[in-house]
């Protein structure tokens, strides 16, 4: 935390930009941001900063009482350009499909959907639910077989070399630009993911042969590829003819009544943005290189009557920790795996508090209950008034949209504690609810669906995300031998544990007890502060939290003691503690 208002709430300047900028452009019409995503595979979560960034924006305009619009170009019409790596259901054998329509190429096997970009659209479309993202879809197989762009492409045609003149000043300057920007930082892996995961970076700009430069690609009558070459065009009839590549097929077509190709990415992207009158649309780092998509876009709108929106480029989302069993195998997870451990505030907060260009890491290791930690501490200031401007923005981003709040756990426990629970209890719901409702004895749960979504979060990150040799397994029977060979010290220091049991059998009363044992063995108060204990005391309360850990669960470490402690249950402490 600890970020100034100024760092964190980037959302309300660039909502105050996009307003006025709006205005000049389209007085008195709503405000239109974008996002485009290709489902080429699993959408990942470097992906969904191309979401959330306008999202939260245009959630900001529309809590000011402006009408907004949030569309999501599904870029369904791209071509299929590799099989992705570990994907269920899916083999080799789909490699025959590059160079289709994505939303022409068959679903991984035993998969509800038509096709391939329907399967990994849907994933996404849930998730965006689960965030409380409110947009507009657009299909972009739909728009182009439709004729919707009809106009637009007899107009690149027409412009074709006005739109190769503006490519040319870039295709030599490409090339070392790109070079430079690796050798400057090398990409982790899941960032290469990211960056390979927006295909559309790496499409080409049109196809110069023999009969001079096009910024339309036709799929082929016959195979369904893009490995199409135009040999000719005539303006005045809009007579097309090509030739596939692939499997030699031919055909003439008028391009004014021909709905089965569409133009190629840098004047597809530009065309969008007049045509739909974008005013805010991001762009991750790969396009916004020299001579990527988003710079040359910003000349060829022009071409359209259009003019390029504000455009912040955002930085990649790091994964921390994924643990090798994830349902994405082979690749960087995608918002549904990260909603399986985390409720949606959470993940929300995560890219509100951040401005669009810093790169921060999603949590599924150990440090997401760090992260919990600081969020219920941002939730108890925001709470007493005590919490930063910036802060109160991003919670405020975080909770809830101008619609509505999103659902919320109702009794909030540590995310921690419900994780050890779940891993002690593997899947008791009558033993977890035991435990949880000793935590607070003057408070007790009732229900285990009061602790719940985030309950099931925790238990989901225990399962999916915590290896086996990390899980806590409680000991069944007492290990008589280190029992025996305890020193009168150790045996002590577990009499003055046992003996305060029955008497503090709460969440905060064995918390108290288990630090305070060494104290009073020490000669202090079980009350002393740390300023008033030598630094000795630290290292007694290791080595007794270590024996604690040895004798309940076989292990030098484990979760924290007095949720232990509890999960274990009192009668099963007292034989396993040796009484």
């Amino acid at each position: 935390m600890g970020q100034s208002a100024e760092t964190t709430d980037w959302v309300s300047r660039f909502a105050d930009e996009v307003i006025e900028e709006s205005e000049r452009r389209a007085p008195g019409k709503p405000v239109v941001v974008a996002s485009g995503l290709s489902p080429s595979g699993p959408i990942h979560l470097g992906n969904l900063r191309e979401v959330m960034t306008p999202h939260l924006v245009a959630d900001e305009i529309r809590r000011r009482g402006h009408q907004v619009r949030h569309l999501i170009s599904w870029d369904d019409y791209d071509r299929y350009r590799k099989v992705p790596a570990g994907v269920p259901g899916v083999d080799e054998s789909w490699a025959e499909h590059i160079g289709k329509p994505l939303t022409s190429v068959p679903a991984p096997k035993g998969s509800a959907h038509p096709n391939w970009a329907e399967h990994f659209k849907a994933a996404m479309v849930d998730a965006l639910a689960e965030l409380g993202v409110e947009f507009d879809g657009i299909s972009q197989t739909a728009q182009y077989t439709s004729g919707v762009y009809r106009e637009q492409i007899l107009h690149a045609m027409a412009h074709r070399g006005d739109i190769d003149a503006i490519l040319d000043q870039y295709r030599t300057k490409k090339a070392p630009a790109a070079a430079k920007k690796q050798q400057q930082k090398p990409l982790d892996e899941a960032e290469v993911e990211a960056a390979e995961g927006s295909g559309a970076a790496a499409e080409d700009d049109g196809s110069s042969g023999s009969a001079g430069y096009f910024p339309y690609k036709p799929y082929c009558g016959n195979c369904e590829k893009d490995l199409t070459t135009v040999t000719s065009y005539d303006d005045a009839t809009t007579e097309l003819s090509y030739t596939c590549n692939a499997c030699g097929f031919s055909e003439t077509v008028r391009l004014n009544e021909f709905n089965r190709g569409k133009l190629v990415w840098k004047v597809d992207w530009p065309m969008r943005w007049a045509y739909e009158g974008v005013v805010f649309e991001p762009s991750g780092v790969d396009h916004s290189s020299p001579g990527s998509s988003f710079q040359v876009g910003g000349q060829i709108v022009g071409i359209f009557g259009g003019k390029q929106p504000i455009g912040p480029m955002y930085a990649f989302v790091g994964i921390s920790g994924m643990a090798k069993m994830s349902s994405s195998k082979g690749g960087v997870p995608t918002p549904g795996d990260a909603l399986k451990i985390m409720e949606p505030q959470l993940l929300r907060w995560l890219y509100a508090r951040r401005r669009p260009n810093q790169s921060f890491k999603i949590a599924f290791d150990q440090e997401i209950q760090r992260l919990y930690d600081e969020w219920d501490k941002l939730d108890a200031k925001v709470a007493d008034g005590s919490a930063l401007p910036g802060d109160v923005a991003a919670h405020s981003r975080a909770v809830g949209t101008a619609d509505a709040e999103l659902p919320r756990t109702a009794r909030v426990l540590p995310y921690r504690t419900l994780a050890s629970v779940a891993d002690i209890t593997a899947g008791h719901e009558d033993q977890a609810l035991r435990i949880l409702s000793e935590l607070d004895p003057d408070n007790p749960l009732s229900a285990l669906d009061e602790a719940r979504p985030r309950y099931d979060k925790a238990e989901a990150w225990i399962n999916t995300q915590v290896p086996a040799d990390q899980r806590t397994i409680v000991r069944d029977e007492p290990d008589a031998e280190l029992l025996k060979s305890l020193d009168e010290a150790s045996q002590q220091s577990l009499r003055l544990l046992l003996d305060g049991l029955a008497s503090n059998w709460s969440l905060d009363g064995l918390t108290h007890l288990v630090y305070g044992v060494p104290k009073v063995q020490a000669g202090f108060s079980a009350d002393a502060t740390p300023k008033e204990l030598p630094a000795e005391i630290k290292t007694a309360q290791r080595t007794f939290f270590a024996l604690l850990y040895r004798l309940l669960v076989s292990r030098d470490t484990g979760p924290r003691l007095p949720t232990l402690l509890l999960a274990v249950g009192q009668e099963r402490v007292r034989a396993l503690l040796g009484e």
